[in-house]
């Protein structure tokens, strides 16, 4: 089985971190230096089944289809992952911890199998990384302590 795992220390606290990865309106922006998935229908209460939206490429139709397994505020979101025209049905999480004065924000997703899944695994870890490590850092620095983007962020809404 192929899984992916990637921790990251940041300079913000749990509470911030949390903010960013469940708010239906700030992940699109970290996520935005991958595939630029949305959720549609996102809560962070588990039973809630939504789904993941990002520009289409060759053989994917870019939706992604998801329910969320397990909530622990502000330290835990799990949550199932399938492509919606079937195939595997694997699962993420988010867990968050303090560290030092800032977090520790792993992510795992498994349940990838065969050599399918090995690719599979290669090519969202690769995506996943940089997701985490340039995306994700970047709507951080851009929050206030409230965990409102910053009315002067580069990533807000742009001007018509």
């Amino acid at each position: 089985m192929s899984i992916i795992h990637i921790a990251r220390d940041y300079p913000h606290p749990p509470q911030k971190v949390w903010r960013a990865v469940t708010d239906p309106e700030l992940i699109p922006l970290w996520t935005s230096t991958g595939a630029g998935a949305r959720p549609e229908g996102f809560a962070a209460i588990a039973g809630t089944r939504f789904r993941f939206i990002a520009k289409p490429k060759p053989g994917w139709n870019g939706v992604v289809v998801c329910e969320v397994l397990e909530v622990r505020e502000p330290s835990l979101l799990r949550y199932s992952w399938q492509d919606e025209g079937g195939g595997e049905v694997t699962e993420v999480a988010y867990k968050l911890e303090p560290h030092g004065s800032g977090t520790r924000f792993t992510y795992d997703h498994i349940g990838f199998t065969g050599a399918g899944g090995f690719f599979m695994a290669r090519i969202l870890g690769t995506v996943r990384t940089k997701m985490l490590t340039k995306g994700l850092p970047a709507v951080l620095n851009d929050l206030d302590d409230r965990g409102t983007l910053r009315p002067e962020s580069p990533l807000g809404p742009k001007p018509l």
